[in-house]
């Protein structure tokens, strides 16, 4: 039953005219006249009663007709949604992200893109960075926000670099060092620390561990929360300092006091990852928002 067939059916069986289908349909009565005939032909059946004033249909016809305008309805559909589909206006985008990197930007990331793209449903999964890796291999996310990606998997990603971070000293109110603006990180090698999870962020828990070597002494590791917000909240109760990122800055940190560490300038970069696999048009149009917002990012972190 071919599309071009079931369009004349419905042309004729709407203006009652096989003159006016043809019209209608761009083409000559005599291709109209052989297409109903070929459709009489294929379900054997009257589907137009004819005589030389009128086209009347028939109680099959009828029939048909309901069911034509709905697979020609149906095949218009189709024919909008994989142009949509291909240009990443509908779909599904699945974005993990580390909260502490992106609490502050990401909302209006995901509404900027909503905007321009309302029928592609967006899920955010707030995860570490080992958690990313692991859902990017079990195809769980499209797109990371994360620190660098592991040696023996980088190579399968593209990666984006959206702002650059840097390390500082985190401690209570009244800590010896509470109201100044920076430290040496030999100041703290008598406080207790608190790290985050080696498991959640190995990169980041050896760097502390090979700065406060440089700085000759072995930190006092008290506590290895798998949240950073877990991580300020101990802080703030006073139970030992911390090393971590500046970005932690924008979660809750009532009692903690951010101090710039002297002499250190290790760069904790936060970036955008995708697998060179998946780059679907949802993902590319993401992308592009997050790379044109790239300064305005860079600006609300410093």
């Amino acid at each position: 039953m071919d599309l071009k067939i079931l369009r004349s059916f419905v042309s004729v069986a709407t203006h009652k005219s096989f003159s006016a289908a043809a019209r209608e349909l761009h083409t000559v009565q005599p291709a109209i006249s052989r297409h109903i005939g070929m459709l009489e032909a294929d379900l054997h059946v009257t589907l137009f009663v004819r005589n030389s004033r009128e086209v009347n249909i028939t109680s099959a016809g009828e029939q048909l007709l309901k069911d034509a305008k709905h697979i020609l309805a149906l095949t218009e559909q189709a024919k909008s949604q994989v142009k949509q589909a291909q240009n990443g206006q509908v779909g599904t985008l699945r974005i993990g992200y580390l909260s502490s990197a992106c609490l502050s930007f990401m909302a209006s990331l995901v509404r900027e893109y909503k905007h321009q793209y309302p029928n592609v449903h967006v899920s955010l999964f707030e995860m570490t960075a080992s958690d990313q890796v692991s859902a990017f291999k079990d195809d769980l996310i499209d797109i990371g926000f994360s620190r660098p990606l592991p040696q023996e998997v980088v190579e399968g990603f593209t990666s984006h670099e959206i702002y650059t971070d840097r390390l500082v000293a985190v401690v209570p109110k009244y800590h010896p060092l509470w109201q100044n603006e920076e430290a040496h990180l030999q100041q703290l090698s008598n406080d207790k620390f608190i790290l985050f999870n080696r498991e959640e962020a190995v990169g980041l828990f050896d760097d502390v561990i090979s700065l406060c070597k440089r700085a000759e002494f072995s930190p006092n590791i008290v506590s290895q929360p798998r949240h950073m917000q877990t991580l300020l909240t101990e802080v703030s109760a006073g139970l030992g300092i911390a090393i971590a990122p500046y970005c932690i800055r924008k979660l809750f940190h009532e009692g903690c006091y951010f101090l710039q560490l002297s002499g250190i300038e290790k760069a904790i970069p936060t970036q955008l990852q995708f697998k060179n696999t998946q780059l679907s048009a949802t993902v590319a149009a993401f992308v592009e928002i997050v790379l044109s917002n790239k300064q305005s990012i860079k600006a609300s972190m410093e």
